[in-house]
């Protein structure tokens, strides 16, 4: 099966180089370890306030 994946993407034009940045992107982008929680509130409330007096 891998060989006739190999074979398609040949005929397709998908080089090896491209492969390697898609894997690399989703290594990094697939991470589900950092706590995206926060982010649901909007930016303005969680700045701290800045009063000068």
């Amino acid at each position: 099966m891998e060989r006739i994946q190999k074979l398609f993407e040949l005929l397709a034009g998908i080089s090896a180089e491209e492969n390697a940045r898609l894997a690399r992107a989703k290594a990094i982008f697939a991470d589900n370890s950092m706590d995206v929680s926060t982010l649901q509130i909007p930016a303005c409330w969680r700045r701290k306030q800045r009063v000068c007096p």
